[in-house]
């Protein structure tokens, strides 16, 4: 039987840093306003970056700390809903920057929940054997879909990168998952619609811009994802007071503080970063997990149990319990 762990973690953020006060200046909004409905202060921004800059960054990062070569890689697998192109893929950019030769590398899109559903994807390529070593990323310029005339969402977003490097181990060290999609609720979050404009089809408008139904998202997380998250805890046999920390998608505090009501756990076991980036979508886990490792608050030691879950856009949600 073959297992996969996470050895190493790693993150990036764009130098320039606007707060809730810059953009009052442009829009009709407050540091009050965004922060009191958000708990954000502060996002990075991308100035002269792409999507494939950022995650680059982290692999570079993750391959310095394992002190691993990039011909030592078997795959890279880059989570965004904002690539550079739809092709190349970002994670192909990625391989070629690092001069990763022998991985294949391609992206996962699944929004907020893109991370979640492409490390349990990772994990399951080395477990078949196959494959030893492998970079999980999630990264995000979404600076770039946002409305910038839309208070209603350019308050929230962010822009990222955070990832992890995954070898194969003796042990077992992830321990349960659940991953969804309701398809069906997808136009409460959308973002890049692609329309029709051949000379041979009725031409439909693009809407490239991201727009969102922020009382239903809001609803979906608390009620479908607490759920997820419950069923996870109990198919991996263990209770809730078992997991050290619970590591969520970094979309709004009060989503957090609401979740840890319902799941009956300290709001110290639930970090929060969205204060400094703002919702980076499927950066926003990594982010958040390489902070707490970069903060003495987790370990790699293999003696702490995460549990990390996603939410977003699809709709899709997935939970991982992991030992780290």
């Amino acid at each position: 039987m073959k297992y996969a762990r996470i050895s190493q973690v790693a993150h990036y953020a764009p130098r320039q840093v606007i707060t809730n006060d810059d953009l009052a200046e442009i829009m009709d909004t407050s540091d009050e306003w965004i922060s009191s409905r958000t708990g954000i202060k502060k996002r990075h921004l991308a100035y002269d970056e792409s999507t494939s800059d950022l995650a680059t960054k982290v692999a570079e990062k993750l391959l310095t700390k394992a002190d691993l070569s990039a011909d030592e890689l078997d795959f890279i697998i880059v989570a965004t809903i904002t690539p550079d192109s739809l092709m190349p893929s970002t994670a192909a950019r990625v391989q070629a920057n690092i001069g990763a030769k022998k991985a294949f590398a391609f992206d996962m899109t699944a929004a907020c929940s893109g991370f979640v559903f492409a490390l349990s994807m990772g994990e399951k390529l080395i477990a078949s054997g196959t494959y030893q070593k492998g970079l999980i990323i999630g990264s995000e310029t979404l600076s770039k879909v946002v409305d910038w005339t839309d208070r209603g969402t350019a308050v929230l977003f962010g822009d990222g990168a955070g990832g992890v490097l995954l070898e194969s181990a003796q042990m077992q060290y992830f321990l349960a998952e659940k991953q969804g999609t309701d398809g069906s609720r997808g136009e409460k979050l959308t973002s890049g619609f692609l329309g029709l404009s051949s000379p041979f089809a009725q031409e439909t408008p693009d809407q490239k811009y991201l727009a969102m139904d922020g009382r239903a998202i809001f609803d979906f997380a608390i009620r479908d994802v607490a759920q997820s998250i419950s069923e996870t805890i109990e198919a991996s046999h263990l209770e809730v007071e078992d997991i050290d920390y619970f590591l969520l998608h970094q979309a709004n505090e009060r989503i957090l503080n609401k979740m840890a009501k319902k799941l009956g756990v300290s709001r110290n076991k639930i970090p929060a970063n969205m204060m400094e980036y703002g919702n980076t979508s499927a950066a926003s886990i990594p982010i958040l997990l390489s902070e707490c490792v970069e903060q003495g608050i987790i370990n790699l030691n293999g003696n702490q149990t995460i549990l990390l879950s996603g939410f977003g856009g699809g709709l899709t949600w997935g939970t991982l319990i992991v030992t780290i």
